[in-house]
């Protein structure tokens, strides 16, 4: 099993004529997702890939195909619309990749979405991936394997070099969540530990965090509270200055309640093993792992 996506995902691209999005789409094709349809308004009747229908809007794409899933790669002034257009269509679960959406087309996004009872991953997120089924985003599947290990990040970059680490080791993974960095986003990390928590397949779990706002102290009360099974932690920034944004928008400490330091003692207090640097993410699990056979 795995969380959100896997061999019942009925993918559609939003914007898949575009460099990004044919890009990615053809590697989602090539790693097995099942893509069923592209969406680009002014371009209905092509196909993509020699396959894959384009559509002028989600609303028949999912009437043609049956699609339940989407993923968005538009500019970000289109961003909102398109996320607003798959959840009016019927869409369960949208991922926008789109960076750099405006904080306040956020707002007016997020009501929306919780009415309309969808689930959003991102913006300006890498995606989520569960290796050897699906694939809806960016991440890499050639760094990817199979196993018991959920993964939930901040960072997109991160979340690469970590999935690495433990492949090598041949830790497989269950899911691989980039939930993003911006400021309002629409999963954060306590939707994706509780239903890590509830998947029988994931037997622990890898949080990535980084400096800025609390989502990372919120989190650790979650599973000092409701998780069961064990936690490895990291937060990216341990030598970031206060007042400045480091990478995502959302990164940047104001006041003492954003900084590393601060994110990882409320980590340690809530039981989740702290890595110092993202190579350790190797050792802690498998120690992790086998204190709970």
């Amino acid at each position: 099993m795995s969380i959100w996506i896997g061999e019942s995902t009925r993918l559609i691209v939003q914007g898949i004529t575009g460099r990004e999005g044919s890009f990615h789409a053809r590697q989602m094709l090539e790693y097995g997702t099942n893509l069923v349809a592209g969406v680009t308004p002014g371009k209905g009747g092509k196909v993509f890939h020699e396959t894959v229908p384009v559509f002028n809007t989600v609303a028949k794409a999912i009437r043609e195909t049956g699609a339940n899933t989407s993923v968005i790669y538009v500019p970000a002034a289109l961003a909102a619309g398109a996320i607003y257009e798959a959840a009016d269509a019927g869409i369960e679960l949208i991922v926008c990749i789109t960076e750099g959406v405006p904080v306040i087309d956020m707002t007016r996004v997020m009501p929306f979405i919780l009415e309309k009872g969808v689930r959003l991953i991102g913006p300006n997120c890498p995606g989520l991936i569960t290796p050897g089924s699906a694939k809806v985003g960016i991440i890499p599947g050639s760094i990817c394997l199979p196993g018991p290990v959920g993964l939930v990040s901040r960072s997109g970059t991160l979340t690469y070099e970590v999935v690495h680490h433990l492949t090598r080791a041949s830790i497989g993974q269950s899911t691989c969540v980039g939930i993003g960095g911006d400021p309002i986003i629409g999963t954060n990390f306590i939707d994706v530990l509780r239903a890590f928590e509830e998947d029988p397949s994931t037997e622990a779990i890898v949080m990535l965090g980084e400096i800025g706002g609390t989502d990372e102290q919120h989190a650790a009360e979650f599973v000092q509270a409701e998780v069961t099974k064990p936690v490895v932690g990291f937060v990216a920034g341990q030598t970031a200055p206060k007042g400045r944004r480091m990478g995502h928008a959302g990164a940047i400490i104001s006041g003492s309640s954003g900084t590393a330091e601060e994110k990882m003692t409320a980590f340690e207090q809530a039981g989740i093993t702290v890595m110092k640097r993202p190579v350790d993410v190797v050792d802690l699990v498998r120690a992790r792992m086998a204190r709970t056979v």
